[in-house]
């Protein structure tokens, strides 16, 4: 995935960190707004084989799409971050069809000016949750 060749210098490890986290915190909060505050504007976001590039796009596709209505949430087993990297891995517990399904998933992000650019999503077995 392209990164922004534009980013100032390397963001601290902390400042990498704090916008993952902050991440983490609004997606517990069910917050699609706050979720899109803390993304670049042409994020580029994988998960399984589908890859959605921009903010509207997330929103119009993921996060508008009952995504909230499956109660997730999300735990962070390991998170390391170096300069504009994060890598994690997270326990992401939802609800599907009245089903409480559990999953570890490991998670990349990019971040520069404190927005997270890139996101790749690896979920355990299959990335389709609805089956």
């Amino acid at each position: 995935m392209p990164v922004d060749p534009d980013s100032k210098g390397a963001a601290s490890p902390a400042a990498t960190r704090a916008a993952v986290l902050a991440h983490l915190d609004a997606f517990n909060a069910h917050s699609t707004d706050r979720l899109i505050a803390g993304l670049h504007e042409d994020v580029v976001w994988a998960t399984g084989s589908d890859v959605f590039q921009g903010v509207r796009q997330l929103r119009d596709d993921v996060f508008d799409q009952g995504l909230w209505a499956m109660q997730p949430s999300l735990a962070v087993r390991t998170l390391l971050a170096e300069e504009e990297t994060a890598a994690a891995v997270l326990r992401e517990v939802l609800v599907v069809q009245e089903e409480r399904r559990e999953f570890d998933i490991a998670v990349f992000f990019t971040v520069g000016g404190g927005l997270i650019r890139t996101v790749t999503v690896f979920r355990e077995g299959s990335a389709d949750i609805r089956s």
